[in-house]
C-alpha cells in the first residue's frame, strides 16, 4: 500500500512564482514538523515554488530528506491576462475541462501534467510520498483519485492544507488531515 500526503502550500504573500510566505506562513510551515512527527515519509516532491518550497522546507530539514522540485506540481495558470471576473472564468474551466484561456493552461493540461507525477510516484518504490502544490493543481491532484472533486473543493482548500491519500488494489481513500 501508498500512502501520498498532498500538501497545498501555506499562506504566501501573493501568486507569482517567488512570492514567500507570510509571518504566518512560515509559523505555519513550522506546524508541519509537529504534523508529520510520527509519519514515516520517504520522499517529498514539491513545485518549485518559492511558497511551495518554503512551506516543507522546515519538515524536510527536521526528517533530512532532501526536497525534489517538480515542474509538473506548479500551479495551474488560468491566462496571462488578468480577470476581474476570474473566479467565473475559473469556474468555467472546471466546467470545460479544455477551456483554455490567453497565456493559461486548461484544467485537461493542468490534470495531465499532475497525472503524469502520479503515475510515476505509484511506479515508484517508494511507500510514503509528500507531495507538495498548490490550490488548482491540488485540486487536480485529488481529482486523479475522487471524480468528484472540482471547483467547490478548490475553494474549500485551506492554506496549509493537508490530505491523505491511501491506495490500495482496491482504489484510493482520501482523508482530510489539516485542521
Amino acid at each position: 500500500m501508498k500512502t501520498i500526503y498532498l500538501i497545498r502550500h501555506a499562506k504566501a504573500t501573493g501568486q507569482e512564482f517567488s512570492a514567500p510566505l507570510t509571518k504566518e506562513g512560515e509559523e505555519q510551515a513550522k506546524k508541519l514538523i509537529e504534523f508529520f512527527k510520527e509519519v514515516k515519509i520517504d520522499v517529498i516532491y514539491s513545485s518549485p515554488f518559492t511558497r511551495a518550497i518554503d512551506t516543507v522546507k522546515p519538515l524536510s530539514e527536521q526528517k533530512g530528506i532532501s526536497i525534489i522540485e517538480d515542474e509538473r506540481l506548479g500551479e495551474r495558470m488560468l491566462s496571462s491576462e488578468s480577470y476581474a471576473d476570474w473566479k467565473d472564468k475559473l469556474k468555467d474551466s472546471f466546467d470545460d475541462w479544455d477551456l483554455e484561456f490567453p497565456g493559461g493552461e486548461s484544467n485537461r493540461q493542468g490534470y495531465n501534467r499532475a497525472a503524469a507525477l502520479v503515475e510515476k510516484v505509484l511506479r515508484d518504490p517508494h511507500e510514503r510520498i509528500i507531495l507538495v502544490s498548490h490550490g488548482n493543481l491540488s485540486t487536480l491532484l485529488l481529482h486523479y483519485f475522487d471524480k468528484s472533486s472540482g471547483f467547490e473543493e478548490l475553494f474549500a482548500l485551506s492554506n496549509p492544507d493537508v490530505y491523505r491519500i491511501e491506495i490500495s488494489e482496491k482504489g484510493a481513500v482520501i482523508e482530510r488531515k489539516w485542521s
